[in-house]
């Protein structure tokens, strides 16, 4: 399992490798500091994502200013801008985290040289971080949640609330609402398709199943980890190819940031929708569905600890396909990269992939052997995904 004392000891290293840091790209070094510094906190998964997508939206509005056209201009330090914008962004979203934050930005500026350059990028960094967070304050994620749990009067139920149930009321970014990609429902507990996918996941996903191979069992434990860190490395394989420039980089990471926060408006949309039972509900009741092909295990436990929303569709699918998806988008005919990232659910890991649709697929299977997901669940995440991903390529990479 993931402890404190496992992620501060990662996190002193991460800090320990600032200084010698070449700063070849600002936005991918920056990427990485907003990564540790909102992990830093352990929010709910879609709360750190929100906070990035704000803080990489800031930064790209930076570049755009600070790379303007016009030559009538003063000269700007874009490097400065990006600094500025994550620095500003990061304080205003994560202020716990001040002192970590102004450490980074100190040695982020004293490789710029001083003067009018540098502080024209500072000032449009600043202007862009606070009109990026303005316009975010008011986008639903801050409503109160009401969870009502179902249960008849006087009858216990567990009392952990689930996670985020106000993220349907959520101000999307790139889509319209928060169901427009919701969803046809889930396969009927009666059909072929639900006995399928309850045999399946109760055979491969149980924690001591014989059925899943070692790499399964290596690869699902990779995929435990849902901070968005584990997408972010694989953002940085592209963002730091030879030939990419501050601007092209800084307009990626918005996009996936974007993107990535928008598929959890979706899926959380669709996930209280259809309120879906988890398999180790459903395989615990496997004898209540109606269906003679699904028998109860009564004591059967998932891989993984289950996480606490609903089943329907698969969230780690849908940001996957919509990551790649913008990957794909970014890279056009080019050839795809190594895709690498790592883990913090297992020490030293590292898993890499030469097309964007292994790194999906990969993900799908491994909420499987996970326990936690159905095969129609991360089918239907995926296709999800790629809309939403669509849907960022449009705005980011096919306009003027």
């Amino acid at each position: 399992m993931w402890t404190m004392k496992r992620f501060v000891r990662c996190l002193a290293v991460t800090i320990a490798c600032w200084g010698p840091m070449a700063w070849a790209d600002v936005n991918t070094d920056w990427d990485t500091i907003a990564c540790d510094v909102v992990a830093a906190t352990k929010p709910p998964t879609p709360v750190g994502v929100r906070m990035l997508a704000i803080t990489q939206t800031a930064a790209y509005e930076a570049v755009k200013r600070a790379t303007t056209s016009d030559k009538r201009a003063p000269e700007v330090s874009a490097d400065a801008a990006v600094a500025s914008a994550y620095r500003a962004a990061l304080i205003a979203l994560v202020p716990t985290q001040t002192a970590m934050i102004e450490a980074a930005y100190r040695k982020s500026l004293g490789t710029l040289v001083e003067g009018a350059a540098t502080n024209a990028g500072v000032a449009i960094g600043e202007r862009s971080a606070a009109e990026v967070v303005a316009r975010k304050t008011d986008d639903g994620a801050s409503t109160a949640e009401s969870y009502r749990p179902v249960t008849s009067p006087g009858v216990y139920v567990p009392t952990a609330i689930p996670a985020v149930p106000q993220w349907i009321e959520r101000k999307p970014w790139l889509m319209t609402r928060a169901a427009q990609f919701r969803p046809a429902p889930p396969p009927a507990l009666s059909s072929a398709v639900w006995a399928r996918d309850y045999n399946e996941v109760k055979a491969m996903g149980g924690k001591t199943s014989s059925a899943r191979r070692a790499e399964q069992t290596d690869v699902a434990r990779f995929w435990e980890a849902t901070l968005p860190s584990i997408y972010h490395g694989v953002v940085r394989s592209v963002a730091e190819q030879p030939g990419r420039d501050i601007a092209r980089n800084a307009r990626l990471f918005a996009a996936v940031a974007q993107g990535m926060d928008d598929a959890l408006v979706a899926v959380f949309d669709a996930k209280y929708h259809y309120n879906f039972w988890r398999p180790i509900t459903a395989i615990r009741n496997g004898d209540t569905d109606g269906n003679d092909a699904t028998e109860r295990d009564a004591s059967w436990t998932p891989f993984i600890d289950t996480p606490m929303h609903p089943e329907y569709p698969c969230a780690h699918c849908i940001v996957a396909a919509t990551v790649g998806t913008i990957l794909q988008a970014d890279l056009g005919d080019a050839p795809v990269p190594s895709l690498t990232t790592t883990s913090y659910m297992v020490a030293g890991s590292k898993r890499s992939w030469t097309s964007v649709e292994d790194f999906i697929q990969e993900v799908a299977e491994a909420r499987i052997c996970d326990g936690v997901h159905y095969r129609t669940s991360t089918e239907v995440g995926v296709a999800m995904g790629r809309e939403v991903g669509r849907l960022a390529a449009q705005r980011f990479f096919e306009g003027p």
